[in-house]
């Protein structure tokens, strides 16, 4: 009976493999757009300085993404086809951010490539929120996932920053990027309810 469920339940390792092998494209894909300075002095970087910014900020989004969803498999037994499509929406959103980047640099964080830029963080955010919530209804409101998350605070947080911010690019587009990176650093250690469980 046991061997049974075990054949019936997918199996997660294609879903990372997929999920690691989609980063590291879009990775790819953003240090790609930076170009090197056309000149050889010291002051022609200063003109690459936000690319190089605007590339470290994503990069540290992917990258926290990356790390929170292993978490997220990590933890959960199982998955499902709901489990899949909620992976893909995530992604999709992920997969825009070079977009976003490249074109909130080349604007000089114009007002609404800017606010763009955090609808693409706010529509990720809760691609990830749909992932949790379809994984604790697959694993079961009593598994260690669902155990784990709680309310979420940290997630509606975020959530609710990135909502801020896009109105305030049409005020300063500084203060929005302020509050980008202020989610970033929010979230760049580990999630720690799920590795307090694991």
């Amino acid at each position: 009976m046991v061997a049974g469920r075990e054949k019936d339940k997918m199996h997660k390792g294609r879903l990372e493999a997929f999920t690691d092998a989609v980063i590291a494209i879009i990775i790819t894909i953003m240090v790609l757009e930076m170009k090197a300075p056309d000149s050889t002095d010291i002051s022609a970087l200063t003109h690459v300085a936000p690319v190089f910014l605007t590339y470290v900020l994503s990069y540290v989004y992917i990258g926290i993404y990356w790390n929170n969803h292993h978490h997220l498999l990590h933890i959960s037994e199982r998955i499902d086809g709901r489990v899949m499509w909620a992976n893909l929406f995530l992604l999709f959103w992920l997969s825009l951010f070079p977009f976003g980047t490249r074109w909130m640099e080349e604007t000089a964080f114009a007002a609404l490539p800017t606010a763009t830029y955090g609808l693409l963080l706010a529509m990720a955010a809760a691609g990830y929120f749909v992932l949790v919530q379809m994984l604790i209804k697959c694993n079961g409101a009593r598994s260690s996932l669902a155990r784990a998350v709680g309310r979420d605070f940290k997630g509606k947080i975020s959530l609710a920053l990135y909502l801020t911010a896009i109105p305030l690019a049409f005020v300063h587009p500084w203060i929005s990027l302020a509050l980008y990176v202020a989610v970033a650093l929010l979230w760049f250690l580990p999630d720690r309810r799920i590795e307090s469980v694991i």
